[in-house]
């Protein structure tokens, strides 16, 4: 009963072993400048399938084509504003992480400060206001009701007339 669970149990552990789950190792330049030079240019870029991470960070079946393809213009001889200008013409500047300050792309810079003075001008009118309103005063013959209203005896409950 031991001997067929133990088997078992050393079949799977060499299925789950580190070598069998192991990923396909990433492709490396021979030369360590090309592979610093892909690293500081990919992080620039973000990822056309995620979209919120880097091509440098992003393990995206597509990101690893476009660094291979990064690494091959840096090869190549390309500068770092070359290749960013030919995936800027390729894929618009959505592929470039912080994206130009240009006339369609003003709201995304200066959105976050535009609502946020929206948002506090519009707190600060509210608590400027909200204080200001005075309460009307009472006439002479309206004190003189809420004294005699204040005064007057209560009445008598069915405790006080049983006792």
């Amino acid at each position: 009963m031991i001997r067929p669970f133990l088997s078992a149990l050393a079949l799977a552990g060499a299925l789950c072993s580190p070598a069998a789950l192991a990923q396909e190792g990433r492709d490396l330049a021979e030369d360590p400048l090309v592979e610093t030079r892909l690293r500081e240019v990919s992080r620039e870029l973000r990822c056309l399938v995620c979209q919120n991470e880097t091509l440098a960070d992003s393990q995206a079946k597509l990101a690893q084509n476009l660094r291979r393809e990064v690494r091959t213009l840096i090869i190549d001889g390309k500068s770092d504003a070359e290749i960013i200008d030919f995936l800027t013409e390729r894929y618009g500047d959505f592929v470039l992480y912080d994206p130009p300050f240009k006339p369609y792309t003003w709201l995304l810079w200066l959105g976050p400060g535009l609502l946020l003075l929206l948002g506090g001008g519009t707190w600060w009118r509210i608590a400027r206001h909200s204080g200001t309103t005075a309460e009307p005063s009472l006439s002479d013959d309206e004190r003189n009701r809420v004294a005699a209203l204040l005064h007057r005896t209560p009445p008598k409950t069915r405790q006080d007339s049983q006792s």
